[in-house]
């Protein structure tokens, strides 16, 4: 599994620092657009290779996947220029930016037979797993709260007057797509599509989303997905049923600790053990890459399909217009 990565961000160096954990997978080569913004990070990981044309880097015949971490916006681009030169890829979240690029992707890399991953922490984490495994003693669930919360120091150039690119509609930016996505991907993987979704969010006059809840109603359940890039908060998703309830610490994109409570009974559960929790998501892709196993490939992407279906009516319902919905 020889990896060639885009973009220089803190991203790619958690992606770059877990890579080194799995066994038989590299990073042979990295783009920037200029040669001495990746300079400092191709030392730190030994990388000798430093493209600055994405042309010459998809046409090294030693690179295998394509790992994209570029801006939003660039997602479905950068993934469908890979496919078409015959990489697999593992992609970022959010995926794309709307459902049709999602599609696009998904048809062409089936008729190419490659391999297409979106990079979410949350669905490959062992205490996920171990939720899936002990929701059932809930009894009937009722509702679920989820909760990420994270001040971004680019909020405050929002406020200053700049534009960065995750406050900005041509990047496919704001708080739905770059946090409270990690709390779609938590509900959904365990329930499947809702019956209604509703988004009400706090906004910038540019129209971007600064924080917001998404309400995701079925049958019997009520899911409230809050994400939040203008203020903080205790990180958390409760999971409540008639017989108990499930309390992940520190929120869904990490599911540091998995406490179940049953009537005056709690266990705490535990199975990680790398603090960096994009090696489980690496793991997981190298297994399937590694044993063929283009099924599995297909249902965790008709699990991304499913979450850009929500994000796409999410943003539809407060009105957040992308760039790319024009396109």
């Amino acid at each position: 599994m020889k990896i060639g990565t885009i973009g220089t961000g803190s991203i790619v160096d958690l992606f770059l620092s877990a890579l080194k954990d799995i066994d038989g997978a590299e990073c042979v080569a990295m783009y920037s657009r200029k040669e001495e913004t990746a300079k400092p990070l191709a030392e730190k990981h030994k990388i000798t290779m430093i493209y600055t044309d994405l042309v010459n880097m998809f046409a090294d015949p030693a690179i295998d996947f394509i790992y994209v971490a570029s801006p939003n916006s660039f997602h479905f681009s950068h993934t469908y220029q890979a496919l078409q030169n015959g990489k697999h890829v593992i992609c970022e979240k959010p995926f794309t930016s709307t459902v049709r690029e999602t599609e696009r992707i998904m048809e062409f890399a089936r008729e190419k037979r490659l391999m297409v991953f979106e990079a979410i922490t949350t669905i490959h984490l062992p205490n996920y797993h171990l939720i899936k495994e002990q929701i059932g003693e809930l009894g009937p669930l009722k509702l679920i709260q989820c909760n990420y919360s994270q001040y971004s120091s680019r909020y405050d150039l929002l406020k200053a007057g700049e534009t960065p690119n995750v406050f900005n509609p041509q990047f496919s930016g704001g708080a739905l797509a770059d946090i409270n996505i990690y709390n779609l991907h938590f509900v959904l993987h365990l329930f499947g599509a809702p019956q209604s979704v509703d988004y009400t969010a706090n906004k910038h006059p540019n129209g971007i989303d600064t924080s917001g809840v998404v309400v995701l109603k079925y049958r019997d359940l009520v899911a409230e997905c809050v994400g939040a890039k203008d203020t903080r908060s205790k990180n958390f998703v409760l999971i409540q049923g008639e017989k108990g309830y499930i309390h992940v610490e520190n929120g869904a994109n990490g599911c540091r600790n998995v406490s179940v409570h049953l009537q005056d009974q709690a266990i705490d559960l535990n199975e990680q053990t790398s603090s960096n929790l994009m090696y489980y998501e690496l793991r997981a892709f190298k297994d399937i890459y590694d044993n063929q196993r283009y099924d599995r490939c297909e249902e965790l992407l008709k699990h991304s399909h499913s979450v850009m279906q929500v994000f796409e009516k999410a943003r539809q319902s407060a009105n957040i217009v992308f760039a790319a919905d024009q396109q």
